[in-house]
């Protein structure tokens, strides 16, 4: 059975940051291509980052592209996600996600990851 637990969240205003960690567990962390997603209230889910297993190759959704950055330390069996000059419009409901590695890159489609965290919220105020 795969645990996957999302803490960091929280209320900060405009152009602040926050960093948000994921902890895998239940497998060998660093065979996880381990994603960040999130949701707001009435919109669809949104592929934030992702960071492949060896190798750490990270993607990026184009509305976070230069404040987002994701890391992981493997012997930590920890993923981050620090988010920096955060605006009104990144609040959301933020999940982490993992899947056993099996691409060049994480897939930015939810539905490809069968492991999911509850959700950390992130409320960014102006």
């Amino acid at each position: 059975q795969v645990q996957v637990v999302e803490s960091g969240g929280g209320s900060v205003q405009a152009g602040g940051s926050l960093r948000l960690s994921c902890t895998a567990s239940g497998h060998t962390f660093s065979t996880y291509t381990m994603g960040w997603f999130r949701q707001a209230p009435g919109k669809e889910r949104e592929f934030v980052a992702g960071i492949t297993s060896i190798g750490g190759v990270t993607n990026y959704g184009d509305s976070v592209k230069g404040r987002f950055t994701i890391s992981r330390d493997n012997a930590k069996n920890t993923v981050y996600l620090q988010m920096d000059s955060l605006k009104p419009e990144d609040t959301a409901l933020y999940y982490c996600a993992a899947r056993v590695s099996g691409g060049v890159g994480a897939p930015r489609l939810g539905i490809l990851y069968p492991y999911w965290g509850q959700g950390t919220q992130v409320t960014v105020s102006s």
